[in-house]
């Protein structure tokens, strides 16, 4: 796991290649696993593989949208709000479960926020539920771009890390 930690990256530039079927099902079966508060799972995911479609995504946001450009997939990551209070915590988690997930495959992948996000002219999460037809009662976290890595990043090392952060018994 620590390896795997250290080489996820965000990615923002993918190859021209669609995801097999079968690293799919993976991705999809990672995030329906995801724990959630209650195990109540007020998940659901939205796989968007038309190119005019993410492209129309790609103007949800002023900034941050670049993974998009050319990502052959996205995944929008929403919560219904009637099913848990806690929605952003347990998308966050299946969130951070598909980015290490498509790492595992080979894959690449880049959170783009939604959630607390504007655009030119309205809200992101807003402009994206209008664009993927989501009912009133879901929130959006984030899109996920995914695809395969057209960009080489180097791994974190252990002296990325800031052990001053850790406190033991009190802060």
């Amino acid at each position: 796991m620590l390896d795997l930690l250290k080489q996820r990256r965000s990615t923002r530039k993918y190859k021209d290649k669609p995801i097999e079927k079968k690293k799919l099902e993976k991705l999809l079966k990672a995030v329906l696993l995801a724990p959630s508060s209650m195990n109540k799972k007020p998940l659901e995911f939205i796989i968007i593989e038309d190119k005019e479609t993410i492209k129309k995504l790609s103007s949800c946001k002023k900034i941050g949208t670049l993974g998009l450009d050319t990502a052959p997939m996205t995944i929008a990551i929403i919560a219904n709000t009637e099913v848990s209070d806690v929605w952003i915590e347990d998308a966050s988690v299946a969130a951070t479960i598909l980015s290490l997930q498509a790492e595992a495959l080979g894959l690449g992948s880049c959170w783009i926020q939604i959630r607390n996000r504007e655009s030119e002219n309205e809200n992101s999460e807003n402009k994206v539920k209008n664009l993927l037809n989501i009912p009133d009662k879901f929130r959006v976290l984030a899109l996920f771009s995914i695809g395969y890595k057209n960009e080489s990043k180097n791994s974190y090392n252990d002296s990325n890390l800031d052990c001053s952060k850790i406190h033991f018994n009190k802060f």
